[in-house]
């Protein structure tokens, strides 16, 4: 396959003697990751809370950041101001994101955050037309997406699946927003999370979640008859509902 274009996605480059150093010290992963392909990676604010998800791809000397459209411009301010005296240079590009399934075309990488995602690539030329259901893949899987599942400024990464779609190391050291995330990781239980539910007749996405009466979650991405939703995991299950759908733990 071929791969098909991703148009909501904009590309810049991070160069300069201390790219590395710089980006390692804002970012969820590690960079020394960038050895083994794709990093995915988010920038969190100071007090722990999700603001943009991305990949990092390594590049020769300089580091690719694959980000979505509608975070590109916020994204690209908020890096020059952590910038300070760092030799880096951040710019954004034209280079366009082609994606596909299936065996992957020289020059692409794998997708790190789950096998089912296939690859992607980086360069001048754009793929062709979209076509593969990618929401029936994030529900299949409970993958979550920027500006849907992941909002700025409200979600938590440990609460969206960051540690199992490998977007968190937890050895790395500091970086903007780690001691909250640390500190869910080894003191707490996580009662807030994204799940996969099973949805029983009609409901928007973002529609309430309800159990007893009670508000639980909300409901969002929806594939045929199965949903990502977050919920209240120590309120969630028995009989829950959406609207006038039925949801129930998948």
């Amino acid at each position: 396959m071929t791969g098909e274009a991703a148009p909501d996605r904009r590309v810049f480059e991070i160069a300069g003697r201390d790219a590395k150093p710089f980006l390692q010290g804002l970012v969820t992963n590690d960079l020394g990751r960038l050895s083994e392909g794709l990093v995915y990676a988010a920038l969190l604010s100071p007090q722990g809370k999700y603001l943009a998800d991305f990949f990092l791809v390594p590049d020769g000397d300089r580091i690719l950041l694959d980000a979505h459209a509608t975070q590109a411009e916020a994204l690209g301010r908020r890096l020059a101001m952590y910038r300070l005296r760092a030799e880096v240079t951040i710019t954004l590009t034209d280079l366009k994101v082609t994606r596909g399934l299936g065996d992957a075309p020289e020059g692409a990488f794998a997708d790190p955050r789950h096998p089912a995602l296939g690859w992607r690539r980086y360069g001048t030329e754009a793929g062709g037309a979209p076509q593969i259901d990618w929401d029936a893949i994030r529900v299949a899987q409970c993958i979550p997406e920027t500006g849907i599942e992941l909002i700025p400024e409200e979600s938590y990464i440990l609460e969206a699946g960051f540690e199992r779609l490998n977007g968190v190391d937890f050895r790395k050291g500091c970086y903007v927003g780690q001691e909250v995330t640390a500190r869910m990781k080894h003191k707490t239980e996580l009662r807030k999370g994204l799940t996969r539910v099973t949805v029983d007749g009609e409901a928007p996405a973002e529609t309430e979640i309800t159990a007893e009466g009670k508000p639980v979650g909300r409901l969002f991405t929806r594939s045929g008859d199965h949903a990502i939703a977050y919920l209240r995991l120590d309120r969630a299950g028995g009989e829950m509902r959406a609207g006038a759908a039925r949801i129930a733990l998948a």
